[in-house]
């Protein structure tokens, strides 16, 4: 159960993020959980949003650099330790995480290799999956 991620290459300059986020609000688009990261110049802001398809259309119209991907997105426990164990769960199915970040609430949206093999490793893991249907109702 995988949701989509928006990424967009941007410049590491002021008003830049503010332009995509504008854009986003202007189309009626909720961040659920975002993740910025810069390599100098430029940077890699990842979303997850309630409408992908809606952000990503705006973008494009834009110009923006953007694309979507899938991402495996689970749900923790509110507990101390919980984000150890899904992590500890992760490794002992062979599964390494390219890069993780947080989502509202107790959400992650973990990029693996394969999404399909993630899932089918973790079935029978203490992990509850989440899909673009639940971010969409939450909240």
């Amino acid at each position: 159960m995988s949701v989509s991620q928006i990424s967009v290459f941007l410049e590491s300059r002021p008003g830049h993020m503010r332009r995509i986020l504008d854009q986003f609000k202007g189309a009626d688009v909720n961040v659920r959980g975002y993740c910025a990261s810069d390599t100098g110049d430029y940077g890699i802001v990842r979303f997850i949003v309630d409408e992908p398809e809606r952000a990503l259309e705006t973008l494009q119209k834009s110009g923006a650099a953007a694309k979507c991907s899938e991402v495996l997105c689970v749900r923790l426990e509110d507990t101390p330790g919980e984000l150890a164990r899904v992590f500890g769960v992760m490794a002992d199915c062979g599964i390494n995480v390219a890069y993780s970040y947080s989502l509202i609430s107790t959400y992650i949206a973990l990029c693996v290799e394969d999404i399909a093999r993630a899932e089918e490793l973790l079935r029978d893991a203490p992990v509850t999956f989440v899909d673009q249907e639940t971010l969409r109702a939450t909240l």
